[in-house]
């Protein structure tokens, strides 16, 4: 006999306003619901966090570390990606 796996779920928080949400772990859950609030009552006990996402760790595809050359190189040939030619002036400090 199966047995039935309850789906897993990647947990996402913003802990301020202004800054970006952070992975901050998973849980497993039946449905988004109770994925979203089991993240609550594990990753937000103290009343750190202001907004939380639950994404199904099934549903997220990542890159081939292998493949870094292939995805990442092209940028490498467009240089007004990196401002490295340009002078500063001493006004503006550090920048």
């Amino acid at each position: 006999m199966t047995e039935k796996t309850t789906p897993l779920w990647e947990v996402f928080i913003r802990s301020r306003t202004g800054m970006a949400h952070r992975h901050c772990g998973s849980v497993h859950a039946a449905d988004a619901e109770m994925a979203l609030q089991a993240a609550r009552d594990v990753y937000t006990r103290r009343g750190e966090g202001l907004s939380i996402w639950v994404v199904p760790s099934a549903e997220i595809i990542a890159s081939d570390p292998s493949e870094k050359g292939m995805l990442f190189e092209p940028t490498a040939s467009k240089i007004y990606r990196h401002p490295t030619f340009y002078e500063i002036p001493e006004d503006v400090g550090n920048m």
